[in-house]
């Protein structure tokens, strides 16, 4: 797993397909779902016929963290859901990069929410642990 400035990513060795079974598992079990699901590749293709590789947007919300979150900061809902993106670098081979809570909560000048945001940090980087083992 490596960190970027707004998140963090974990190459995998499985195929898109079982890369976003595996990622929506792991979301599940730290109380996740998934709200929206991109498909990228067929978006691009279809608005500007341009080709793509394999790329889905999964939004993220676990609804405990949002309920908190939202309740100390009714704005916050324009940062929500926490992305989660998975592509195929090469054939069998993909990548998941989660937003980093932390960072996307840095630009909100409201303390109440720097414990929602570490919870879900935990819960995000568990994630990320699960899929690199």
């Amino acid at each position: 797993m490596t960190t970027t400035e707004y998140g963090f990513r974990t190459p995998l060795t499985v195929p898109f397909e079982q890369a976003v079974a595996s990622v929506t598992a792991a979301l599940q079990a730290e109380g996740f779902g998934i709200l929206s699901e991109i498909d990228v590749q067929a978006t691009l293709k279809k608005k500007l016929d341009a080709d793509f590789r394999r790329y889905v947007i999964l939004g993220a919300c676990n609804p405990h963290l949002a309920h908190r979150g939202l309740s100390a900061e009714l704005e916050l809902g324009l940062l929500l859901p926490c992305n989660v993106i998975v592509y195929e670098s090469e054939p069998g081979q993909s990548v998941v990069s989660i937003v980093d809570p932390l960072a996307m909560l840095g630009i909100v000048e409201n303390p109440a929410l720097r414990e929602v945001a570490d919870e879900a940090t935990v819960r995000l980087r568990r994630v990320a642990a699960a899929l690199a083992n």
